[in-house]
């Protein structure tokens, strides 16, 4: 299926807040600890504004020495407080957002574990990575600077307009309408920086995800000489990028000097009306100074909130995309069948089946696969597989050939329940795997992929990846079952090498070895090799035989084969085209049938 990056979707930056807010119960006690000084801090500075008023009347009336020297004293106090309030506020309110992405990264993380096979199927890695970290880090950003300064807002707001309409309540009225002016000029360019800036995560998640396509596909790149269509692909994402990284910093930059000179205006409006009513005597100069800075103390969280409207709303829109990804539905498990490990008291095996009278059956592993006519699409109304009809007994291997796109892969990734079948049933030693749980049904398989896939690590601990609680004798006898033993010991810290991302300072082949000694180790009852040799050469190819032929033995086994001289021993051959099984038999039957299988190998006609 076509990968493609999210597309923005409407937005409700209240349920977002609120969402994102709710993460702070995990950490109470810094939250409200960081709020209670904070509000110190801030009723603090308050408190030392309206020292100004006795402050002044006492310079600019009779003069009393000692007087003035205690409201300097106590104005002395305040100052201290705030500064000791908002410096352990905000140190509590850092923790807190540090610990609040570090909660939400382990969600997303955790989560992403637990989403199906087709959300990667239908979501970019560039896009997910870019809300690992662009979207994640814009949050971290957002939280440490606005968290505190929203509170200290709230409370300052508060806090001043109680102290302004005890001062004059005329005055208050000409704040209150300057003020509703300034929250209209926010709401509007507010509306229109948020849009911007969910256009902007976007773009930036787009073009994210197609530098990780072109890096990984480099050399494909280079051969088919795409260098300079991806250079203008890229130019073209880049430009969209620009576009609108400019309309969010330009809504965003706009609303500082805006609300700066609005600032300015009412401090005007302000000093004018205080002067007229300090000549009519109906209020002291010493209130006009402290009614002043009130007025500044009002206006100057709106002015600073404005001022990070551009970080909070790129925040909200990262928030969002975080929360797009924690609301997808996690792979559902409704499997009531657990794999038993010592059943009727021998060490074996065996599904643990519930009966409905609460007693249960165990049923012995076996490996024994069937396909009763089972429909599967990946998209609704499009069968990729249809009406298929097979059985795969104990020990026997069941090959799979066909054009690109017949279904091959398609079937082994039903028998994982990657994803469930349309109709039908498959029944795994005689119980329908939808009964058996996801954990317990995979752990009695290993897969080897054509595209392998190796982890940063030691050679050991990559092939201990199929069973973790293997020990070094058994990690070196899957190796050596796999016939990777060899070339591990000429490194050179043998197996303690330590592999870098996906294993690229190996060979394919070795690569390939790897991924075969980590299927053995797993010792599981099915296995599934997708063309699991087609990236060896002939030699390496010859070498791994043996070692395939001892790790199949005993196990039901489901080959995917491009090369038909991989398949020629297999118990039974599955011919597919278009989702349908239209030859099966063994390899003697199928060239005796002179059909697909024959024309495939005489070369009548070519696997697309």
């Amino acid at each position: 299926m076509r990968k493609g990056h999210r597309q923005v979707r409407p937005s409700d930056p209240k349920k977002t807040l609120l969402r994102l807010f709710s993460y702070f119960k995990f950490n109470r006690a810094l939250f409200f600890w960081g709020i209670f000084f904070i509000i110190i801090g801030s009723m603090a500075q308050i408190a030392a504004s309206g020292m100004l008023s006795p402050i002044i009347d006492t310079l600019v009336g009779e003069y009393d020495h000692a007087q003035f020297i205690r409201y300097i004293a106590i104005m002395g106090m305040f100052v201290a407080l705030i500064s000791v309030g908002q410096y352990i506020g905000y140190k509590f309110m850092t923790q807190l957002s540090q610990r609040t992405v570090h909660r939400i990264r382990e969600d997303m993380f955790s989560h992403m574990e637990k989403l199906p096979i087709s959300y990667f199927d239908t979501h970019s890695h560039g896009d997910l990575m870019s809300t690992f970290t662009n979207d994640v880090d814009m949050l971290t950003q957002s939280l440490e600077q606005s968290t505190s300064q929203i509170i200290i807002s709230i409370v300052t707001v508060i806090g001043a307009f109680g102290m302004m309409l005890y001062l004059s309540w005329i005055l208050t009225l000409v704040v209150i309408a300057m003020l509703m002016i300034m929250l209209v000029v926010v709401r509007y360019i507010g509306k229109k920086s948020a849009a911007n800036f969910r256009d902007q995560q976007a773009k930036l998640a787009d073009m994210n995800s197609y530098v990780e396509e072109m890096m990984s596909g480099q050399k494909v790149v280079k051969v088919f000489n795409y260098e300079d269509r991806a250079i203008r692909s890229f130019n073209t994402r880049n430009e969209e990028l620009r576009v609108a990284s400019t309309g969010a910093a330009t809504y965003g930059v706009m609303l500082m000097p805006i609300m700066g000179n609005l600032s300015y205006a009412l401090y005007a409006l302000i000093s004018m009306f205080g002067a007229f009513l300090v000549m009519v005597n109906s209020m002291s100069v010493g209130n006009i100074a402290s009614f002043l800075q009130y007025t500044r103390a009002i206006s100057r969280p709106i002015t600073q909130v404005s001022n990070q409207l551009n970080t909070l709303f790129a925040a909200l829109a990262g928030a969002e995309r975080i929360f797009n990804v924690l609301d997808e539905e996690i792979e559902i498990d409704r499997g009531d069948v657990e794999l038993g490990e010592d059943c009727e008291g021998r060490g074996n095996l065996c599904w643990i089946v519930p009966r409905g009278d609460g007693q249960y059956d165990e049923v012995p592993l076996r490996g024994f696969i069937t396909f009763e006519d089972v429909d599967f699409g990946y998209v609704p109304g499009k069968k990729v597989l249809k009406d298929i009809e097979l059985y795969a007994k104990p020990g026997q291997k069941i090959a799979f050939v066909g054009s690109t796109g017949a279904g091959k892969t398609t079937i082994t990734n039903l028998i994982n329940r990657f994803y469930e079948i349309d109709k039908g049933n498959i029944l795994y030693d005689g119980i329908d795997i939808r009964r058996i749980k996801k954990h317990d049904l995979r752990s009695t398989m290993s897969i080897v992929l054509q595209d392998v896939r190796l982890f940063e690590g030691t050679i050991a601990d990559n092939i201990r990846y199929g069973r973790l609680d293997a020990t070094d004798e058994e990690v070196e006898e899957a190796a050596k079952l796999a016939n990777a033993h060899y070339f591990i010991q000429n490194l050179p810290k043998g197996y303690d090498t330590m592999l870098t991302v996906d294993g690229q300072n190996l060979s394919q082949g070795e690569r390939q070895l790897l991924s075969i000694a980590r299927a053995a180790i797993a010792n599981p009852a099915i296995l599934i090799l997708d063309e699991a040799t087609s990236s060896v050469d002939t030699r390496t190819e010859t070498l791994i035989a043996r070692g395939m032929d001892k790790l199949m033995r005993g196990r039901t086994t489901f080959v995917i084969a491009h090369r038909l001289s991989t398949v020629r021993d297999a118990d039974a051959i599955m011919v597919l085209e278009e989702g349908k099984i239209i030859e099966r038999g063994d390899h003697d039957d199928l060239m005796e049938q002179k059909g697909r299988y024959y024309a495939l190998n005489t070369g009548v006609v070519e696997l697309e």
